[in-house]
């Protein structure tokens, strides 16, 4: 590990710990040259699919696309941020488990609206009328009645 201050090549690691969520190991360092300390943190690195739009583009998954968007849909809705973590957190989950490179984008879609629908209904209706762009109002009372 390189030294932040001056650069040089060996480092010691003074201390070792767990961080408290368990996703994390924090290293106090100290550099062999000019005796500064600095923290390092490792984390392991996870690889969601790329998304592939309805034209073809693929693009990286963006968790903050997927908490705008449903943030929108639960606007003035009585739904906390720790139910939309869990939901984010649940979608991301079953894109891992696939173990898909790629994923389109209307499978992630139905994932939303599934946890939309589990959280808050009328989100799920306001998210569903957005994405699944009705034609006419027959085929979003049909939405309605599935509910």
């Amino acid at each position: 590990m390189r030294c932040p201050y001056c650069s040089h090549d060996e480092t010691q690691v003074v201390e070792t710990r767990e961080s408290e969520e368990g996703d994390a190991i924090r290293r106090r360092r100290r550099c062999l040259s000019c005796d500064k300390r600095f923290t390092t943190y490792e984390r392991s690195e996870i690889s969601l699919p790329a998304v592939v739009k309805k034209d073809g583009a693929r693009v990286e998954f963006d968790p903050a696309k997927l908490r705008a968007s449903m943030v929108l849909a639960l606007r003035k809705r009585p739904v906390s941020v720790e139910q939309v973590d869990s939901a984010i957190e649940r979608i991301q989950d079953k894109l891992l488990t696939t173990g898909a490179r790629e994923v389109p984008s209307a499978r992630v879609g139905e994932l939303v609206m599934r946890e939309l629908k589990r959280i808050d209904k009328v989100a799920y209706i306001r998210f569903a009328s957005v994405y699944r762009q009705f034609e006419d109002v027959d085929a979003f009372r049909q939405l309605i009645r599935d509910i």
